[in-house]
């Protein structure tokens, strides 16, 4: 209720300006749904240009988390869905399902083009200095995960794939967690209760530095819960990350993502909800860690030629000013 309240008076706010400041466009980005009513009320009370960044499918993707369940909430976000789609001259959906989703809401393909997160090149792609937590040798074999902790993640399907590895004895295979969220606090308590030394928990750092662990590790991971609207109604920050940093790509469920890394062979995609098998992906880049350098090369290569921030920028610069 209170982030509601805060995003209802955040877009109270931008209407005055809306009415008070001297500009040609107006451009709204979500989450949340609200940012577009700013947008709405410049389209028709003040005939300006507005367009609008979808980064998530609302109420799909809250209705299919089930972390909002009131069916008067979820009507009204429909509505102002549909309205904030229908008012906007142009749209931008940051991945495929991102899109389908807008046009199936009867919007005309033409108004709507997807541009991605993109890959930073210049900050991830550059040679950096590798940098290992503490506590981990230089032999060891890390799987870094970066970003948030939240109950979207997933997250908690690594305690077992953690138990299970010290099971099979391989002790060399770490999995590093590098960021902050809700179920931080629950991960780390489960991992220390079980002695799980093989899953350890770092601060959120800066880019530079966090550069500097992506340099060290060996696979990203790029996790979350088995919601089937994440499939292809993501455009996950870290995986453009990693493939910046030139790292092999360890997902654990299907969709545009997943088909990435297949098609381009840069990595690995384990069934979701599937702790052992996500077990048995690790241990077999482990394995055959001598490919791992090859696959980093096709995600850089990736990264450059389809997601590179500097081109993706000028898409979005033409978009919005033609």
């Amino acid at each position: 209720l209170k982030r509601s309240l805060q995003f209802l008076k955040f877009a109270l706010q931008s209407i005055m300006v809306v009415f008070t400041e001297h500009y040609n466009l107006v451009f709204a980005t979500s989450t949340p749904l609200t940012a577009g009513i700013p947008g709405i009320i410049a389209r028709w009370f003040k005939g300006k240009s507005f367009v609008f960044e979808v980064r998530d499918l609302w109420p799909e993707l809250p209705r299919a988390m089930k972390v909002i369940r009131s069916s008067f909430v979820l009507g009204s976000m429909a509505i102002l869905e549909k309205a904030t789609y229908l008012s906007a001259n142009k749209l931008i959906g940051l991945s495929p399902g991102i899109v389908e989703g807008i046009i199936r809401k009867g919007i005309p393909d033409s108004r709507v083009i997807m541009i991605p997160n993109g890959c930073d090149m210049e900050l991830f792609g550059s040679v950096m200095a590798k940098k290992r937590p503490e506590g981990i040798s230089s032999n060891d074999f890390i799987a870094l995960y970066t970003g948030t902790h939240g109950i979207a993640n997933g997250l908690s399907n690594l305690i077992p794939v953690a138990r299970a590895l010290l099971q099979r004895g391989c002790f060399d295979i770490k999995i590093v967690l590098i960021g902050e969220g809700k179920e931080k606090k629950w991960l780390r308590n489960q991992a220390e209760k079980e002695g799980l030394k093989n899953i350890l928990f770092l601060d959120p750092v800066n880019k530079a530095e966090l550069s500097g662990y992506m340099a060290g590790a060996d696979v990203g991971l790029q996790l979350l819960a088995n919601i089937p609207a994440f499939y292809y109604g993501t455009s996950p920050n870290k995986f453009f990350d990693y493939l910046s940093a030139g790292l092999p790509v360890i997902t654990n469920y299907p969709g545009w993502i997943a088909d990435l890394i297949v098609s381009n062979s840069c990595g690995y995609v384990a069934a979701p909800d599937n702790p052992m098998i996500f077990t048995e992906t690790l241990i077999h880049a482990f394995e055959h860690r001598q490919n791992l350098p090859e696959m980093g090369k096709r995600s850089k290569l990736l990264a450059a030629s389809q997601f590179d921030r500097k081109k993706l920028s000028a898409m979005f610069v033409n978009w919005l000013t033609t």
